[in-house]
């Protein structure tokens, strides 16, 4: 009988009495769990969206770097600048060439 006077029943007429200081206590304990679990699931939600925009920029990094060197991209001005003057270098170094293969002509022809 010992244990029957240690265990509480609740009914529907039971009355529960707390003071206004432990109410408030518990109210703002509960808010303060409310606001770090939306806290942390909106910083969950945040890294999860910068993980696939990582994801979206290796992607894309990966095919502008496999088609940035075979042209497929298209190119820079500088580049367009860059092959014209390496054509009329090209051309210079071809005239240079012509003399140099002329004069030695000349020098062969002369012994």
């Amino acid at each position: 009988m010992a244990q029957d006077e240690n265990q509480l029943t609740f009914r529907e007429n039971s009355q529960l009495t707390i003071d206004v200081k432990s109410l408030v206590g518990i109210l703002a304990m509960m808010l303060s769990v409310a606001g770090v679990y939306f806290t942390l699931t909106g910083q969950i939600n945040q890294l999860q969206l910068d993980v696939t925009r990582l994801q979206d920029s290796v992607a894309l990094n990966q095919e502008f770097r496999i088609k940035w060197p075979r042209g497929e991209l298209g190119a820079l001005p500088d580049d367009a600048v860059q092959d014209l003057n390496i054509k009329y270098l090209q051309q210079a170094m071809d005239k240079i060439q012509e003399e140099y293969d002329e004069h030695v002509d000349e020098h062969k022809a002369s012994q």
